[in-house]
């Protein structure tokens, strides 16, 4: 799949790229959460065999371990996980992150604490995405989940 970045969508990468990343984290969660309602639900075999297995070894990790697993690969380090993932095409990739954010919801993926704030700085940034089209916004999503790759 292809997709353009536009440059308010690359400006929005910047300001993302320069969040920490467990605030890069939180925002891919609440990312899903804007998005979820405007997305079509994927039809059950949409993500590569590989994609749903991703998902599902980092399911089956500890709670730490599932947050460490999404750290490393936002953040690009060399895992087994991540070369598995790295395989992936961008949109299974996508689909990953979706599945996560899926199972953050039902409790099978660890959740953000109940009490946590995005940081302030981060709210000129949420702005800016809410701005943005949707077609913009999945550019966006894709861009981050390939950032490493």
């Amino acid at each position: 799949m292809t997709y353009t970045i536009d440059a308010d969508t690359q400006q929005a990468l910047d300001t993302f790229q320069g969040f920490d990343l467990d605030t890069q984290l939180a925002l891919l969660w609440y990312g899903y959460l804007d998005l979820k309602e405007q997305l079509q639900p994927a039809p059950p075999q949409s993500v590569e065999v590989l994609g749903n297995a991703v998902f599902d070894h980092i399911q089956a990790l500890e709670p730490q371990a599932q947050l460490q697993t999404q750290r490393d690969l936002l953040q690009g380090t060399a895992t087994d996980v991540s070369e598995a993932y790295n395989a992936l095409s961008p949109n299974a990739q996508l689909e990953v992150w979706l599945l996560l954010a899926q199972g953050m919801e039902n409790g099978s993926i660890i959740q953000l604490p109940a009490d946590y704030q995005l940081p302030a700085q981060t709210d000129e940034f949420v702005a800016k995405i809410a701005k943005l089209s949707l077609e913009q916004r999945i550019n966006f999503m894709l861009k981050i989940v390939r950032s490493q790759s």
